[in-house]
């Protein structure tokens, strides 16, 4: 299992990942979920996986090395000329693999499962960020919506829920990803560090942050201490709810109910 998200905000793109896979509490491994693919000035996209991950790998190994476009040529992740055009090319990825290997995964007791945020921008067209299923449809993000999670996503949405929308400074949106990753964290021992995360500012091309986030950054180990001080302050300044003022678990329970 893991957990990636993408935030598709006013001014620009941010996208954050886990590398946890495991397949039993003694078989845990790091494998990178969240590729970014850059050619500074001319595009930047950033692709998140989830699923089973040999099918999740060769997926992205058709993306590099490339796969016939319905014309005939060749299209490779650097070669697609629109991100409408990265989503589709992405679902025809999956569809390959599908055909290789599903059959052998459910003969052998297996299931065919990925899940893709496939995201960014080429040249002087729009940014954009699309939600790819394990069937190769997709779909998008939008201003109403601007976030889509892939993986484990429960303990981790509520946050964002709250806190994202289209107008969140590209920062902000960061430190609130880290917040949901932490969360999920907590909740699931299926995700887990080292973390990878990168900002896009629109219309730049270029990647702002492309880092990888480990157990001894400070910033994180600050990000996940001082949330869960503010919860731990929150909710002790929400005054007791009236309902429990009717028993007071002081009075001798012998009293209770005689007469």
């Amino acid at each position: 299992m893991t957990y990636c998200m993408g935030l598709l905000l006013r001014d620009g793109l941010v996208m954050v990942g886990d590398t946890r896979t495991n397949a039993g509490v003694d078989n845990i491994a790091t494998f990178r979920k969240l590729q970014v693919f850059e050619v500074p000035g001319e595009r930047v996209i950033a692709i998140a996986t989830a699923g089973n991950l040999a099918v999740t790998q060769a997926v992205i190994s058709h993306l590099q090395d490339g796969l016939p476009s319905p014309t005939g040529e060749l299209q490779t992740v650097y070669t697609v000329p629109s991100m409408f055009e990265m989503a589709q090319f992405v679902g025809r990825a999956v569809h390959t693999v599908r055909d290789r290997d599903a059959a052998a995964l459910a003969e052998d007791g297996g299931q065919f499962d990925c899940s893709l945020l496939v995201a960014g921008q080429i040249g002087d067209r729009r940014l954009r960020l699309f939600m790819v299923y394990r069937a190769g449809n997709f779909l998008e993000t939008t201003e109403d919506t601007p976030y889509a999670q892939i993986g484990e996503h429960k303990y981790g949405k509520p946050i964002l829920d709250r806190s994202i929308n289209f107008d969140t400074p590209l920062d902000e949106a960061l430190k609130i990803a880290l917040i949901s990753m932490d969360s999920t964290m907590r909740s699931n021992l299926a995700v887990g560090l080292p973390v990878d995360a990168m900002i896009l500012p629109r219309d730049k091309l270029r990647t702002a942050v492309n880092v990888r986030i480990t157990e001894d950054d400070t910033y994180f180990n600050s990000v996940r201490n001082r949330w869960s001080e503010a919860l731990c302050a929150a909710h002790k300044s929400i005054p007791d709810p009236p309902y429990s003022k009717a028993v007071d678990p002081r009075r001798d329970i012998k009293s209770v109910g005689t007469g």
